[in-house]
């Protein structure tokens, strides 16, 4: 079995023109998601651009924030989550990742996140939390098994609950924000909220906590604080980069927003799909 309606098939239909059949995939992508996480996800348009995210991916320079509905009302308004994550080697669980401590869990590694909660409601009459969750290391399914964890799964989480949380029509799990600090252009988007009444009616909030944009903003001042001024000003690097920045899944050229308008290389992020 294998799935074939991807992300490279849409992005072949949507732009032909922008294909690469020297690569693997067909189209250079810088990071990846989940198959059932939504979200914003970066493709570079050319080998310099490639190397240039590759670069920021590996230093660490890159944000991501998540947004997500977990199972429960969280309690505390703000979590660091530190759960070493390791391959799970039992029979039948291969697949899976695993905090340390866990049987049959290889080679754990450090990873941290942080939960913050925006909501309370609920969803299909059960109670849920709306978070916002930053990953600060990169581990596989990092998200997942952290709200696992602490006694919070993500809404829909098909694979670990074991096959129990199948109600759901999608993982609710959402790659809100992402920030490339790449060379010769700043990349920063947020692919749009789908975590509200209007798109599916079995969410209802009933206590905000904190605002969306509140977070985000104080987010996006922390990183820039801490954000070597060099990072995405080096304007001697005119190499005509080009990214493509989709938001994946369902509706995935709906309501795209993309911030901000200017930078070194003139704006051409993203380009492609404002046409």
């Amino acid at each position: 079995w294998y799935e074939t309606l991807t992300l490279q098939s849409q992005l072949r239909h949507r732009f032909p023109e922008l294909a690469d059949p020297d690569t693997y995939y067909g189209f250079r992508f810088c990071h990846q998601l989940d198959f059932s996480t939504s979200g914003a996800l970066c493709v570079a348009l050319n080998k310099a651009a490639a190397g240039s995210a590759y670069k920021c991916f590996k230093e660490r320079l890159v944000t991501k924030a998540y947004l997500a509905l977990v199972r429960g009302h969280v309690s505390q308004s703000r979590m660091t989550i530190r759960y070493a994550i390791g391959k799970n080697t039992t029979e039948g669980r291969t697949h899976m990742m695993c905090i340390d401590g866990t049987e049959g869990c290889e080679n754990p590694k450090p990873c941290q996140s942080e939960l913050i909660v925006l909501e309370h409601g609920s969803y299909s009459g059960d109670p849920v939390t709306k978070v916002l969750l930053q990953p600060l290391t990169g581990r596989t399914h990092q998200l997942r098994v952290h709200c696992s964890a602490v006694g919070h799964p993500i809404v829909g989480d098909f694979t670990y609950s074991l096959g129990q949380d199948s109600s759901p029509y999608r993982m609710m799990l959402h790659a809100y924000y992402l920030r490339i600090p790449a060379r010769g252009e700043l990349i920063e988007v947020c692919a749009p909220d789908p975590f509200v009444p209007a798109m599916d009616g079995n969410w209802e909030p009933q206590r905000v906590t904190r605002r969306l944009e509140d977070t985000i903003q104080e987010l996006k001042d922390k990183v820039r604080g801490h954000e070597p001024l060099a990072a995405h000003l080096d304007k001697s690097w005119l190499d005509p980069t080009v990214w493509l920045v989709v938001p994946q899944c369902g509706s995935w050229l709906a309501g795209f927003q993309r911030v901000p308008e200017e930078g070194p290389l003139g704006g051409q992020f993203g380009k492609a799909l404002e046409q």
